[in-house]
């Protein structure tokens, strides 16, 4: 399947996508406090995106070939899960980290992005690990401009991740997006920099690094979604939507309360 560029009008509307998706992790983001289930999470952003926002949640009822129907409108995976957790009703506690990915659809476009959360006060480690993640994806999204590589991005990342003592997952990665919820190009997060297909103004992709305390080696629970690290070890992701213009790069999933981006992007 071949990259779909994208031109001013069709990015228009996956701003408006991406940055609803942005304000739902805004508006959930006071909740996420230790008592609160990953249930109760759930419902809260369902009710936000379809009552509020007149949206759709992209991942409930999700089956892609092989998957059963993903049964929740958005993903939060706690602690050692990696990603696609499937919320339920065990309660967060003190020194959890979470993260709550959220997948908006609004007039046929899709928008994706995740957060960290660390639930009160967590561990040295926990809170470096989430940090490091954070500055994986934005060293990612630095690497986008006109000309540059896909292998450029997960060099990045992986150079960075792989110093400060943790490793990248790799069998998930980021991921084109727009009328469908994945299209081309796929977005790894590890590799070589100056391979992989050139970058295109008109590119719209996701970078969702996801950063293990541990090793890299992941297991899937009998739940046929929710992936976890083979140790048991923490891990981390940090999502955001970018689109590559004819200067560099923006970032489409930006909403009020997220982490600041640096200049660049």
């Amino acid at each position: 399947m071949a990259i779909i560029i994208k031109n001013g009008e069709e990015i228009d509307g996956m701003r408006i996508a991406c940055r609803l998706a942005g304000e739902v992790l805004d508006y959930v983001a006071p909740f996420v406090k230790p008592g609160v289930t990953t249930d109760e999470l759930d419902r809260l952003c369902h009710d936000y995106m379809v009552d509020v926002q007149g949206c759709v949640p992209a991942p409930l009822n999700y089956a892609p070939p092989g998957y059963p129907p993903y049964p929740k409108s958005i993903c939060a995976s706690v602690n050692h899960q990696v990603c696609h957790g499937v919320p339920n009703n065990r309660p967060l506690k003190k020194g959890d980290i979470v993260n709550l990915d959220i997948t908006t659809i609004k007039d046929g476009w899709h928008g994706d992005t995740s957060r960290m959360f660390v639930v009160g006060e967590a561990s040295i480690l926990a809170k470096r690990l989430c940090l490091i993640t954070f500055e994986c994806l934005l060293l990612g999204i630095a690497q986008v401009r006109p000309g540059g590589r896909l292998g450029d991005i997960g060099a990045a990342i992986q150079r960075h991740a792989e110093r400060n003592g943790f490793s990248v997952v790799r069998e998930f990665c980021g991921h084109g997006i727009g009328r469908s919820f994945h299209e081309e190009p796929q977005v790894l997060h590890y590799g070589k920099a100056g391979t992989g297909p050139e970058l295109q103004p008109g590119m719209v992709f996701t970078i969702e690094p996801m950063i293990n305390a541990g090793k890299a080696a992941i297991s899937e629970l009998p739940d046929g979604w929710t992936i976890v690290t083979k140790d048991r070890g923490l891990s981390a992701q940090w999502e955001h939507t970018v689109a590559v213009t004819a200067t560099g790069v923006e970032v489409l999933t930006l909403s009020a309360a997220a982490p600041p981006m640096p200049k660049f992007a």
